[in-house]
């Protein structure tokens, strides 16, 4: 069900979910191309400030939309002011660094991005309301976004030709729109839910647009697991911890379909770290319950941590990612 383009065939992979700690592009850049040998992604460091944020940088890629920050948070506005500039900027600058640690690299690489639904529950519109009220600038969102991902597609394979590009879209907002769970502006309410079918085909849009494999990232309970397929995703990364056995059946016709799960197993905060084959002992025991044969589990799961490590220290988000290798290592080694 996916966009026609299926996910890297990659045996026993790791990658980050996308933040790592610092400010310094070059470092971060080398911690995840020299760390992981199969699926190295672009980091974000959204400790550089606005623009560097998750929302900041997404908005940054948008198409004749522009946004800025406010007292209360991000809003859009008529024309780029300074920080779509710092967005651009920085992101220039991680991607002259990712570039100049890929030379000669041939192999999956995964960049990241805001998705529509999660972007549109974050900027405000000019008024002040959330975007995600208004269903006519969803529909401009998704469709800015949809050019701007395509041109960073581009670019990034202009620089690292050698790449086959993974694009993960970070929903961490969207079982919120489904729910009717997005305070307004104020905070005092919460905005209707966004109908099922209508953030199915908005996605499934998205995604249809753009010539890489798509990748949704939700690091909330209750992930809507089989929207996500119908919409056409390669792959769903997920916050392992968060799952119950109520998304088993979801989980299993996902996997079935052809879709690559992205479990996050390894804690993205600092704090003690279990053994590599210890912690993913869960992914072993959820794919005997599902029934699956023990040698595709290294090609169906890649490991990561369970969010980004924006947050951790430097020392932990080093460790917590070779931990992921070796622990997607020990799937394929002793997948019993």
């Amino acid at each position: 069900m996916s966009n026609g383009h299926p996910f890297p065939d990659l045996l026993g992979a790791a990658t980050g979910v996308g933040s790592l700690p610092g400010t310094d592009a070059r470092e971060a850049a080398r911690t995840s191309t020299g760390v992981l040998e199969h699926l190295p992604f672009l980091p974000e460091l959204p400790a550089r400030g606005p623009g560097a944020d998750m929302i900041g940088r997404s908005a940054g890629l948008l198409v004749e939309l522009f946004a800025q920050t406010e007292p209360s948070g991000w809003r859009f506005t008529d024309r780029p002011g300074r920080d779509t500039r710092r967005a651009h900027s920085w992101l220039g600058e991680d991607l002259d660094a990712l570039e100049e640690f890929t030379q000669g690299y041939q192999g999956a690489l995964k960049v990241q991005a805001v998705g529509p639904w999660t972007l549109a529950a974050s900027v405000e519109l000019k008024h002040g309301e959330k975007a995600l009220a208004d269903p006519g600038a969803c529909r401009d969102i998704a469709g800015s976004l949809t050019e701007g991902l395509r041109r960073h597609l581009a670019d990034v394979r202009r620089r690292v030709p050698g790449a086959e590009v993974v694009l993960q879209l970070d929903e961490p907002s969207l079982p919120a729109v489904l729910a009717g769970e997005v305070k307004t502006a104020s905070g005092f309410q919460r905005l209707r839910a966004v109908d099922r079918q209508v953030a199915e085909e908005t996605l499934r849009e998205v995604v249809r647009a753009l010539d890489a494999p798509v990748v949704v990232h939700c690091c909330a309970p209750r992930v809507p697991l089989p929207l996500l397929r119908r919409a056409g995703v390669a792959g769903v990364s997920l916050d392992f911890s968060l799952l119950t056995e109520r998304e088993d059946d979801d989980l299993g016709e996902a996997v079935e379909a052809g879709t690559v799960i992205l479990a996050g197993v390894v804690p993205s905060t600092d704090q003690a770290l279990s053994d590599p084959a210890g912690s993913v002992q869960g992914v072993r025991t959820l794919w005997r319950r599902l029934g699956f044969s023990p040698e595709l589990l290294g090609r169906r799961v890649l490991v990561t941590p369970t969010c980004g490590l924006a947050g951790a220290s430097p020392a932990h988000a080093r460790t917590a990612l070779s931990l992921s290798v070796k622990a997607a290592r020990s799937l394929v080694d002793n997948p019993e």
